[in-house]
């Protein structure tokens, strides 16, 4: 019950936040990753085998959805990307779930915006859903 109220209240935080869309510019990058695929490669020095470093995955609206950073061993990381409205190509990430390399979940962060659409806080969370940190973006206009 009491991690029902933690969570209804985060949520009531949060969700106010995301009526802002995003700026023009954001749309028209997504419009043009509208179900793409980033493939990045590394090739050592002295070396002509490459080896997979990075794939970022893009949704049919553009917006990233999984990134995975591989080592040699495997894949190293994943990320995964939910959005507060998944049909709105102008939706904010609500949530990002991050996996390890056997693909266990090891940190969820959520997000809260300015009215202006930028990041004002990030939470931390550990799989367990124990809040285990918070980040606090400032805004510094020169």
């Amino acid at each position: 019950m009491k991690k029902l109220l933690i969570f209804s209240f985060l949520i009531s935080l949060i969700i106010p936040a995301f009526s802002q869309q995003v700026t023009p510019e954001t749309l028209i990058k997504r419009q043009k990753r509208k179900g793409l695929t980033v493939k990045e490669w590394n090739t050592m020095s002295g070396s002509k085998q490459a080896f997979l470093d990075h794939v970022t995955t893009y949704d049919s609206l553009g917006r990233k959805i999984e990134e995975i950073e591989y080592a040699t061993y495997g894949q190293k990381s994943r990320v995964v990307s939910e959005y507060v409205d998944p049909l709105d190509p102008a939706s904010k990430v609500l949530r990002e779930i991050e996996y390890n390399d056997r693909d266990k979940v090891v940190r969820i962060r959520k997000f809260e915006y300015n009215e202006d659409g930028t990041k004002k806080r990030q939470y931390n969370y550990y799989p367990n859903g124990k809040l285990e940190s918070t980040k606090e973006f400032e805004l510094i206009f020169r």
